[in-house]
């Protein structure tokens, strides 16, 4: 009998879901649907991580020079 355990771990050539990638990078779902949507049809989890982590700095970087003025 082949018994497997599921942890929650997908792997990286498995397409992420909307609302577990809005939840896991702290997204709204429309924007975490716009990462997704821009790295095309079927990305790795790891770009679509390494664009949410881009687009999070690149904002951070946009409101410290916003305060700024």
């Amino acid at each position: 009998m082949d018994q497997r355990i599921d942890i929650g771990i997908q792997p990286d050539d498995q397409p992420y879901e909307v609302t577990s990638f809005a939840r896991k990078h702290g997204l709204t779902i429309p924007v975490a649907d716009a990462v997704l949507f821009a790295r095309g049809p079927s990305p790795s989890r790891t770009a679509c991580d390494t664009a949410a982590l881009a687009l999070i700095c690149a904002v951070a970087q946009y409101a410290g020079k916003q305060g700024r003025r």
